[in-house]
C-alpha cells in the first residue's frame, strides 16, 4: 500500500473519529432536558422564549442601522424634513429594539441563575438519594468514592449548562440564518467565508474538553487527597493530635505538593488551550479583514450603497462571532455530555436488589450461622471461614478474640451490611436474605465501637435510634432511664435540648464515656427490637461504670437475643455463651467456666487479663 493511500486511510479514520465524537454532543440532551424540565417548567420555558427572541433581534438590528445609513445620505442631500424625520424614526425604531434585548439578554441571565441553583440542589439530591441505594461494600471501596466526587464535581452544573449551550445553539442557528439572509444578496462566497474561518476554533475546543475532561477523571484520588488533607488540618476532632504530635507543617507540605501537581497539569493545559487558540483565531482575522476589504471594494465601486455597506460589515462582524461562538458551544457541549456521562455512570449503576418479603419467622428458633464465610470485594482471601452458631432467645452471647479476628465483620452479616460469600445465616428459621430488610432492621439495636456522635441535640442524637420517634421525648426519657445517660443529661443546660459537638453555636462536647451511654441509649430506642448488637459499647468507660452498666444491662434484656463484643473479661463472663475467633474462625465456644475448664486459648486470655487487677 503506498504512503499516499495510507495517509488517505488515516485522514478519513480521523475524519470518521471527529463526526462521532460531535454527534456523541446530542447524547445526553434529552436527559438533560427532562432533568432542567423537572427541576422548573417555568424558569425552561422563560429560558426558551428569551433565547428564540435573542436569536431573531440582532438581524433585525443590523438591518435598521443600515436603514438609519441609508435614510441619512438621502437625508443630507435633499434637506427634506420628512426625509430627516424619517431617519430619527428609524433611529428611535432601533434604541427599541436594543432595549428589548438588553431586557431579553438579563432575562436570560436571570433565569439561568435561579435555574442553575434549582438544579444543583436537585442533582446533588439524585445523587444522595442514590447513595442511600448502595450496600455498605460500594462505601468501603475507593472507586466508589471516586465516582461519587466526580459526579458531585461539576454534574450539578453541568446539566443547566448543556441545555443552555442547546438553546444557544439553537439561538445562534437563527441569528445566523437571519444573516446567512442578508449576506446572500451580497454573495454566496461570503456566507461559504464565514463558516470556513470558525471550524478550526471548534477543533480545537473539542480537542482541548477531552483532555480537560481526561484529566479530570484521572486525578480524582488526588483531588480526594487534598480535601481530606485540609479536613485534618481544619476539623476540631484531629486538632488536638495535629497539634500535639506537631503535624501541622508536614500535612500542610503535602497539601501544598498535592495542589502544585494538580496546578501543573492545568497550567499545561490552559497554556496549550490559549496558544493554540490564539493561532487558529488569527484566521478568523485574517478573514474577516479579507471579507472587510472585499465589502469596501464594493462600495468604492458604488454597486453598494453606504448603508449596505455598514450593514455588511455588521452581519459579517457578528456573524463570525457567532459561528465561532455556536462552534464553540458544540465543543462546550461535548465537554458537559463526557461530564453528564460520569453523573449518569453512578447514578445507572446497579445495585443489588433486596428481594426479601418475609415479616414473620416460622418459628422461635433464634438465629443460626450455617457454615459461613465471607470474602471482601476483590479479595480472595477469606475473613470468615465456615462460621456455625447458634443463639436462641434470650440468650446473651459474648464474642472476643484479636483485632483483625473477624468479630465486627461477623456483626456485620448478622445484620445484613454483608451477605456471606457462602454458606447462610438464619433468624427465627427464616434465611436473612428472604426477610425484607425494614422489618429486620427494626428488630435490631445495634452500637458500634466506632458509632456517630451527631451534632444534634442530645434528645435528637437519643433519637436517630428509631427515626420514626426521633422527637419523642417521653421515648427519650425511657431509652436514656435504661442506657444510665438520664443523670448527667439533667445536669446539662437544655437537658435534652442541649446541642452536642463544637461545630455550631452553643454546643458542647461530652466524654467518651457519656458519648458511649448516650449510644446505649439510642440502642434502647428500639423498644421493639429483640436482638441487641454491641461492639465494645463501653471501651471509653471504667471499670465500676461497666460493671453498673452490665448489671442493669442484663435485667433489661431478659427476653432478648443480645450479641456483645468485648476486650474486658469480667463484662464477657455474664453471657450465657462465649466465643473465642482467631483468623476468622471460631476456635472455641462456652460458657465461662466451660472455657476456663478446657484450659485453651479463652482461659490464657482471661488470665492475662486478671493478673493485671491483682
Amino acid at each position: 500500500m503506498t504512503k499516499k493511500k495510507k495517509s488517505e486511510q488515516k485522514g478519513q479514520r480521523s475524519l470518521k473519529k471527529t463526526l462521532r465524537k460531535s454527534l456523541t454532543i446530542f447524547r445526553y440532551g434529552l436527559k438533560a432536558l427532562g432533568l432542567v424540565w423537572t427541576t422548573s417548567r417555568g424558569l425552561t420555558l422563560a429560558i426558551a422564549i428569551f433565547t428564540l427572541v435573542s436569536g431573531l433581534l440582532p438581524a433585525a438590528i443590523a438591518y435598521v442601522g443600515k436603514l438609519i445609513v441609508d435614510s441619512v445620505v438621502l437625508a443630507s442631500r435633499s434637506g427634506l424634513l420628512s426625509d430627516r424625520n424619517l431617519a430619527l424614526s428609524y433611529v428611535g425604531f432601533e434604541a427599541i429594539l436594543i432595549v428589548i434585548l438588553a431586557a431579553v439578554q438579563k432575562g436570560l441571565t436571570v433565569s439561568q441563575s435561579l435555574l442553575r441553583v434549582l438544579l444543583g440542589q436537585n442533582v446533588n439530591v439524585l445523587i444522595l438519594e442514590k447513595a442511600l441505594t448502595l450496600d455498605l461494600a460500594h462505601f468501603e471501596d475507593s472507586e466508589f468514592y471516586d465516582k461519587m466526587s466526580q459526579a458531585r464535581a461539576q454534574a450539578s452544573s453541568r446539566p443547566l449548562s448543556l441545555i443552555s449551550r442547546i438553546f444557544g445553539l439553537g439561538q445562534s442557528a437563527l441569528t445566523l440564518l437571519t444573516f446567512s439572509g442578508l449576506l446572500l444578496n451580497f454573495s454566496v462566497w461570503a456566507v461559504i467565508v464565514l463558516v470556513l474561518a470558525a471550524i478550526p476554533s471548534f477543533i480545537a475546543e473539542t480537542r482541548f474538553s477531552e483532555h480537560a475532561f481526561r484529566l479530570f477523571r484521572w486525578r480524582s484520588p488526588e483531588t480526594r487527597q487534598q480535601h481530606y488533607l485540609e479536613t485534618l488540618l481544619a476539623r476540631e476532632d484531629y486538632a488536638k493530635e495535629v497539634q500535639l504530635y506537631q503535624l501541622g507543617g508536614m500535612l500542610l507540605q503535602r497539601y501544598r505538593d498535592v495542589f502544585d501537581r494538580l496546578y501543573a497539569e492545568d497550567r499545561n493545559l490552559t497554556i496549550q488551550k490559549g496558544f493554540w487558540g490564539y493561532l487558529l483565531g488569527l484566521l478568523s482575522t485574517g478573514a474577516f479583514y479579507g471579507a472587510y476589504a472585499w465589502i469596501v471594494m464594493e462600495a468604492i465601486a458604488g454597486r453598494i450603497s453606504l448603508g449596505e455597506m455598514t450593514m455588511y460589515l455588521v452581519v459579517f462582524r457578528q456573524g463570525q462571532s457567532t459561528f465561532a461562538s455556536a462552534l464553540t458551544s458544540i465543543g462546550g457541549m461535548y465537554e458537559d455530555n463526557l461530564y453528564l456521562a460520569n453523573l449518569y455512570e453512578f447514578l445507572e449503576q446497579p445495585v443489588p436488589q433486596s428481594h426479601g418479603k418475609i415479616t414473620k419467622g416460622i418459628g422461635s428458633a433464634g438465629i443460626q450461622f450455617e457454615n459461613v464465610s465471607f470474602c471482601y470485594p476483590e479479595s480472595q482471601e477469606p475473613v470468615l471461614k465456615d462460621i456455625s452458631l447458634h443463639l436462641k432467645h434470650g440468650e446473651k452471647l459474648a464474642i472476643v478474640g484479636e483485632n483483625g479476628s473477624g468479630k465486627t465483620t461477623l456483626i456485620k452479616l448478622l445484620t445484613r451490611l454483608y451477605m456471606p460469600s457462602s454458606g447462610r445465616i438464619l433468624l427465627d428459621g427464616v434465611d436473612l436474605n428472604d426477610w425484607d430488610i425494614d422489618t429486620l432492621r427494626r428488630r435490631i439495636g445495634v452500637i458500634f465501637q466506632n458509632f456517630v456522635q451527631y451534632q444534634f441535640t442530645v434528645g435528637e442524637n437519643v433519637g436517630v435510634g428509631d427515626v420514626e420517634r426521633i422527637n419523642d421525648d417521653q421515648e427519650w426519657e425511657i431509652a436514656t432511664e435504661k442506657g444510665m445517660a438520664k443523670p448527667f443529661i439533667n445536669n446539662m443546660p437544655q437537658k435534652f435540648g442541649t446541642q452536642l459537638g463544637k461545630w455550631f453555636k452553643g454546643g458542647q462536647e461530652l466524654s467518651g464515656g457519656q458519648w458511649q451511654k448516650i449510644a446505649l441509649s439510642r440502642a434502647f430506642m428500639r423498644s421493639q427490637a429483640d436482638i441487641l448488637v454491641l461492639d465494645e459499647p463501653t471501651a471509653a468507660m471504667d471499670a465500676e461504670a461497666e460493671m453498673n452498666i452490665f448489671n442493669h444491662f442484663r435485667s433489661l434484656t431478659k427476653d432478648q437475643m443480645v450479641v456483645l463484643i468485648s476486650h474486658r473479661f469480667s463484662t464477657v463472663r455474664m453471657a450465657d455463651k462465649i466465643i473465642v475467633m482467631a483468623d476468622g474462625k471460631i476456635i472455641e465456644q462456652g460458657s465461662h467456666e466451660q472455657l476456663l475448664a478446657a484450659d485453651g486459648r479463652y482461659a490464657h486470655l482471661f488470665t492475662l487479663q486478671a493478673a493485671g487487677y491483682r
